[in-house]
């Protein structure tokens, strides 16, 4: 008996970027077709049957102006396994809002006709957006932190982590940024075909679990559109003199105001208290030291203002979720790379000596 392919509708909004639906479309249509690819072994039974869905039937331009070509419009499905739906690029709460909303409603009611959901990076904004994260657990690419936690104050954010599940049965995933996709589709494809079948699919596309989280990956996200003057004056020295000892003290004289009045104010608009956002901005220093050169990591850490070795080893990992080398290793451009291939010199012209001039001969010039 061959059993019924999964049925995966790949929900595209105007604002998504293509790469992650045709990659997840790839995947997921490869799952269980190839057995031994290059064998010259016939292809098995699908395992998914992925398609293309969006608002309306034709063409519809992305943001990066690509036009795809959708297989099925909502109104073509009133029933679906799987709803996949991939990141958004959004940047304020009038863009979330801007978001169809005829297909937050499908969505909805696909889930609430047994559909799991599955959200890659910014799409578990549009979960959010359509209510359906109120009260679970859920993560989100580590940029859309702030928007989303401003916004989604009843969801519970891990944007530290690459897979979220959450909702009755696990019938809610959500994946972090950008190639956490992979990681997304590969736990749906373990799901509905067995650990074999996803460790199989990730050694055909070389995909690879990131099993680190997303803290390697995050950089700090300085809030200075807050308008409180004295804030964004220390936030403006602290850039120069991060390395400095008792920097905390240093700043509140830089404000002027009383600790307890400035601690308050600086939570307030950069959304970290004063020791963290200096700790984070250290740490995102030494994070460029070490992509960028050999310096030995004890000299990094004090370099950013860390004469204690172990006490900075022991803060990067907990805000970096890694080791300084560990960092170093996965982020620092392979030599290969980074060492420009020399330019090939045109070889230095022999110069031929002619014979000298015989006598009575008049050599021409000019």
């Amino acid at each position: 008996m061959i059993r019924k392919p999964i049925h995966v509708s790949l929900v595209v909004f105007p604002e998504c970027d293509p790469s992650i639906v045709y990659g997840v479309f790839d995947t997921l249509w490869a799952a269980g077709r190839f057995m031994d690819i290059g064998q010259g072994v016939p292809p098995n039974a699908p395992l998914f049957e992925p398609r293309i869905v969006t608002a309306k039937p034709g063409p519809l331009q992305l943001v990066t102006g690509v036009s795809i070509l959708p297989q099925d419009s909502v109104a073509d499905i009133a029933h679906t396994d799987v709803v996949f739906v991939p990141n958004v690029m959004v940047g304020t709460r009038r863009d979330l809002q801007a978001l169809d909303r005829s297909l937050l409603d499908w969505i909805t009611r696909m889930h609430k006709g047994g559909a799991q959901l599955f959200a890659a990076c910014g799409g578990s904004l549009v979960l959010a957006e359509a209510g359906l994260l109120d009260g679970h657990e859920a993560t989100t690419h580590w940029s859309y932190a702030p928007l989303f936690r401003q916004h989604y104050p009843n969801v519970k954010l891990h944007a530290d982590r690459i897979l979220v599940q959450s909702g009755r049965g696990h019938s809610i995933v959500c994946s972090g940024g950008a190639s956490a996709w992979q990681d997304l589709a590969l736990m749906l494809i373990s799901r509905h075909g067995g650990v074999e079948e996803a460790i199989r699919m990730s050694k055909l596309f070389l995909y690879q679990w990131h099993r680190d989280g997303q803290l390697p990956f995050a950089s700090m996200i300085q809030n200075v559109n807050h308008g409180d003057a004295a804030v964004l004056r220390c936030q403006t020295w602290l850039a120069q003199n991060y390395e400095r000892a008792d920097v905390v003290t240093r700043m509140v004289k830089q404000s002027g105001l009383p600790k307890r009045t400035f601690d308050r104010r600086f939570r307030a608009a950069t959304g970290y208290s004063p020791l963290a956002y200096v700790q984070t901005l250290r740490i995102e220093e030494a994070k460029q030291v070490l992509e960028r050169g050999s310096v030995p990591v004890d000299a990094v850490g004090r370099e950013v203002g860390y004469a204690d070795a172990a006490s900075f080893r022991r803060l990067f990992r907990r805000l970096a979720g890694m080791s300084p080398g560990d960092y170093r290793r996965k982020f620092q451009v392979p030599a290969f790379v980074a060492r420009p291939t020399p330019e090939r010199r045109p070889a230095p012209r022999r110069s031929v000596k002619r014979p000298p001039p015989r006598a009575g001969r008049v050599e021409a010039t000019g």
